[in-house]
Order: C-alpha cells, then sequence, then structure tokens
C-alpha cells in the first residue's frame, strides 16, 4: 500500500466558508477516482500550537494509483479551484504502508 499525506496551512484569505468548500470537495473525489482506498480528510483540533491547520490522507495499491489520482482531473480542478486560493503553505509525504 502507498500513501499520502499533505498538510495545509491557511492563508488570510482562508474563511470558513472556503475551508467547508474545500473540505466538501475533497471528499467527493473517492467516488470520482477509482484508485482511492481509503481518503480522510479534516481540519486540525487545536490541541497542540503551531499545527497546520488541514490534513488529507489518501491510500492506494501502489505509486502508480496515487499518480492516477494526482493527474486525475476532478483532483486538479479542485486543487485549482479551492486548495490554491486559501494555501499559505502546503507539504506533503509519500510512503509504503
Amino acid at each position: 500500500m502507498f500513501r499520502h499525506v499533505v498538510l495545509f496551512t491557511w492563508s488570510d484569505d482562508a474563511t470558513p466558508a472556503r475551508q467547508h468548500a474545500l473540505a466538501g470537495e475533497l471528499r467527493k473525489l473517492p467516488d470520482l477516482i477509482e484508485t482511492i482506498r481509503a481518503y480522510r480528510v479534516g481540519p486540525d483540533l487545536g490541541v497542540n500550537p503551531g499545527n497546520c491547520d488541514f490534513a488529507v490522507v489518501a491510500d492506494f495499491d501502489n505509486a502508480d494509483g496515487y499518480l492516477v489520482y494526482r493527474d486525475h482531473p476532478a483532483h486538479r480542478a479542485v486543487v485549482e479551484q479551492y486548495v490554491n486560493p486559501i494555501v499559505a503553505r502546503r507539504n506533503a509525504v509519500q510512503y509504503e504502508i
């Protein structure tokens, strides 16, 4: 299995409504991209100061499945329309599980 983890830090333009819209659009992707095996998204709970604001954790059978997701038009549209306008910083890692 292959795991992809992304952490976002919001920009000043990230209103609660825009954050909620982004989460909703991301949650649609498992129904649109067949290579996704598990998909979880959510905001930081604020337990520790200095954390990122939002996380995406996605599992795939292998790196090829991840690449299908990464390059899928539905995912690219979410990134362009919902992520890029409100994210100040993005960190990501992929690893085997």
